[in-house]
């Protein structure tokens, strides 16, 4: 019995910041621990990372024409929908006897919609993958009834059928580390063209889910905002092994690292005394920021850290349930830079149902007050998942047919917010202010004399001037 999992590119018609971008920054670790599990179990298993080779949609058939899997798994997230389902349409030709299997979180917010559109995905993986595929992988070596395999939906008897959901792993410590020897792909991780992990880099997650409940985040519903960390033990594990492996810049993916900031400063202390040459990266919200926590980061080798500050404006934070306030953002910045953190990244959503042009402008200049290095804009965009996607779909807003792959850009259908291409208009224009004023370009220069992760990012980039320049320019009016 093998299983084959495939990472797909992002779809051509994407619209937005997601066209254009480089083919894959990062190892797909949900299919990487699912591989990881089943191999563990005897399951003979295969992945390919279609984004980081960059096979097109007939090469990537043939590969797995060549493997012959009775599984074909699919991880499909919100901006690669269309492509998987170009695959497995494909394969279907070639192999009407392979079972299509689509996991991640397209496939578990719209898990019914997936098998009434594409005849061609036999079985939707809803949630955490490990043991349903193990599960799928016993069906098809013993038979039986897929209805008793929890978190699956799937058809019977031209029915589409949802088994009851699949408790939550209750200890990730348990799970094998991702197999990412199945890989065969340099990863990287840039900004605006710049390679900003000049390394040999990773990623790792070092805790599954989040207790919070952003309205524009589908992650508190796919997890059931449940918290579950790894420990400090079993991390410090996968990061001896990837510095044995060569590894040396690591980037924490979790959705909510510093949730616990104990648990972040005996890791970093960990890292210290038994010091692992890396360099890593992680996000924190800004009111977990402590700077006892950032200091013994810096110490660590933490050289750059994302805040998610989404807007200077109360009223749109308190829309979004974020529980922070621009004041904690303002203490977080400073703390992260006293500590000495070397690059830090501020994230900001713009375009709310009713935020006003004024109070666009002002979370863009408050942007320009903050002591950050790299600012990221994002009009707000939501997806089946999202509370937004509900409120906006209960007031008749949303054209579910249209946009449920896709998803949709709020000033698109919300007219009582700035136009899209206004907002866009005006982060352009913020953005070449931002990174162009005199005093930034002098302070920057300074920190970067004074940083070797700074000065080895630069001279890692002289080589690709053009591209980093393209990679600027677009960033300034993709939005």
């Amino acid at each position: 019995m093998k299983f084959t999992f495939i990472h797909p590119s992002p779809d051509s018609e994407t619209p937005g910041p997601d066209r254009g971008k480089a083919p894959a920054s990062w190892p797909p670790l949900g299919i990487l621990y699912i591989a990881s599990f089943l191999r563990e179990n005897g399951v003979d298993v295969s992945v390919l990372d279609q984004a980081a080779t960059n096979l097109s949609i007939g090469e990537t058939v043939g590969w797995i024409k060549h493997q012959d899997p009775d599984v074909l798994g699919i991880s499909t997230l919100n901006n690669s929908g269309l492509t998987a389902a170009r695959i497995s349409r494909e394969i279907k030709l070639i192999n009407p006897d392979i079972l299509v299997v689509w996991g991640n979180i397209l496939a578990s917010f719209n898990a019914t919609r997936v098998l009434q559109q594409h005849p061609f995905v036999d079985v939707v993986v809803r949630g955490e993958g490990e043991l349903s595929s193990l599960d799928i992988a016993r069906y098809m070596e013993k038979g039986g009834d897929l209805q008793s395999v929890h978190g699956i939906t799937f058809r019977k008897n031209g029915h589409v059928i949802s088994t009851e959901d699949r408790p939550l792993l209750k200890d990730v410590n348990l799970l094998p580390l991702p197999a990412r020897d199945l890989l065969d792909a340099d990863y990287h991780s840039a900004i605006f063209g710049v390679q900003v992990a000049p390394k040999r880099f990773t990623t790792v997650v070092s805790s599954r889910g989040c207790p919070y409940r952003c309205r524009f985040c589908g992650g508190s519903k796919l997890f059931h905002n449940v918290w579950r960390p790894r420990s400090v033990k079993n991390i410090m594990d996968e990061l001896s092994l990837l510095l044995d492996e060569g590894y040396r810049q690591v980037l924490f993916v979790d959705d909510n690292f510093t949730l616990s900031q104990e648990r972040v400063e005996n890791l970093c202390k960990l890292i210290r005394r038994e010091r692992l040459d890396l360099e890593w990266f992680c996000d924190s919200r800004v009111d977990r920021c402590s700077s006892q926590m950032l200091k013994e980061m810096a110490r660590s080798g933490c050289k750059m850290l994302y805040l998610g500050i989404e807007s200077a404006n109360q009223r749109i934070l308190d829309y979004y349930k974020k529980s922070i306030t621009p004041q904690q953002s303002e203490k977080a910045v400073q703390a992260a830079r006293d500590a000495g953190i070397d690059v830090i990244v501020g994230s900001f959503i713009v375009g709310a149902p009713d935020e006003t042009r004024e109070e666009i402008l002002n979370t863009l200049r408050f942007a320009h007050h903050l002591d950050i290095d790299i600012t990221q804009f994002n009009i707000l965009r939501v997806f089946p998942g999202t509370q937004i996607w509900d409120e906006l779909k209960e007031k008749n807003l949303i054209d579910e047919d249209r946009y449920w792959e896709t998803g949709v850009y709020v000033p698109d259908i919300c007219f009582s917010t700035q136009s899209t291409e206004e907002i866009k208009r005006l982060i352009s224009e913020l953005f070449k202010n931002f990174y162009l004023r005199p005093s930034f370009i002098l302070k920057q220069g300074i920190r970067t004399l004074t940083s070797s992760y700074r000065l080895h990012v630069v001279a890692s980039n002289l080589r690709t001037v053009g591209t980093v320049m393209e990679g600027f320019n677009q960033a300034a009016v993709a939005y």
